[in-house]
């Protein structure tokens, strides 16, 4: 059976209507909006039962959107609106207010999205894997500790508060960051291992016995540059959602915390926004969500995702244009504080 234009038009209402109220749309509301009889849109209805894209959940309902007809929306059905002036400044505030702290920028994305979307907004760090070592920077804290600043070519900045066993001084300082900036800096942090300290260690000759507190505190903060961290925000969203009830939203809630498995979820090619519906999600606990994903580029690279998971009838549309602003705003942001460090 062929999907018909009119089809189309009366499965892109059954798909709005049913985001909106979450009930059953039934032939009158859908022929009222598209302008044809009641009986026309029984008929078109059941041709689009039988091709899979609707479900009838009780014999006397309405109909709801089946997971492959959301695909066919979101695929090719969709219009996906621009966001208004107020709307763009209003985010920009937001963001601009963490710019120059990347994780804050980050943790900020997360919140934004899930307060626009009423979902669960997701934000990843940039990855480090090919990292390299922009700068190492050290702030005294008191009279024998200081913190240790690592900032990647990724747009991290990593810290560790070290202590020493000696009062430390500007002169020691100074000699600190010589020597970690001197033997360090556009090498890839992925690098930095003990071997390599070690060697660093004894090229020092009787400096090394200064060395070894903020080494190790470098070595900790490499590991961490490495790895790639997760932000959440909304996550009690989930709960106002009745298809998520009888313990589906702390399913999800649980896959949540669990940041190695979310974030194999989020990696995606970089460009449009990638959504991904229902059980094609391949987890059983997220076979009542959906998650829409979209990479952010960092100097033209891809860096790190945003996303936005929520029931499988969330607002694609509103979804799909706040992401790509969002993700857009964050790469920019993140690419002109690289280049300023």
């Amino acid at each position: 059976m062929e999907l018909t234009p009119r089809k189309e038009r009366i499965l892109s209402s059954v798909v709005a209507g049913y985001i909106k109220s979450g009930e059953p749309v039934g032939s009158k509301a859908i022929a009222d909006e598209v302008g044809v009889s009641s009986a026309t849109v029984r008929n078109e209805m059941a041709g689009l039962i039988e091709l899979g894209l609707l479900e009838q959940p009780h014999t006397s309902a309405g109909r709801i959107p089946s997971q492959k007809g959301y695909r066919e929306y979101v695929d090719h059905l969709m219009k996906v609106p621009e966001l208004k002036e107020e709307e763009r400044r209003a985010f920009d505030s937001m963001l601009l207010s963490g710019s120059y702290d990347p994780e804050k920028l980050l943790g900020r994305a997360s919140r934004l999205l899930s307060g626009v979307t009423r979902c669960v907004g997701i934000a990843t760090t940039p990855s480090g894997d090919a990292a390299r070592v922009k700068a190492v920077q050290f702030v005294q804290t008191s009279r024998r500790t200081a913190m240790l600043i690592l900032m990647s070519s990724a747009g991290t900045m990593k810290n560790r508060v070290f202590h020493c066993d000696f009062d430390l001084t500007n002169d020691i300082l100074r000699v600190f960051f010589r020597v970690f900036n001197g033997k360090l800096a556009g090498k890839a942090v992925a690098d930095i291992t003990p071997a390599l300290l070690q060697g660093i260690g004894v090229s020092l000759g009787q400096m090394y016995v200064l060395m070894g507190a903020p080494m190790r505190a470098l070595l900790e903060v490499a590991r961490d540059t490495m790895g790639t961290e997760v932000f959440l925000g909304g996550q009690m969203n989930l709960l106002f959602y009745p298809e998520l009830e009888h313990g589906g939203a702390r399913r999800v809630m649980d896959l949540l915390e669990r940041r190695e498995d979310l974030v194999l979820l989020l990696r995606q090619r970089p460009g449009h926004v990638v959504t991904r519906i229902g059980r094609e999600l391949g987890r059983p606990e997220l076979d009542k969500t959906s998650l829409a994903v979209s990479r952010y580029l960092v100097d033209g690279q891809d860096a790190g995702a945003l996303a936005v998971l929520g029931p499988v009838r969330m607002d694609y549309p509103r979804v799909t244009s706040v992401l790509q602003y969002v993700a857009a705003q964050v790469g920019q942001q993140l690419t002109v504080l690289m280049k300023d460090e």
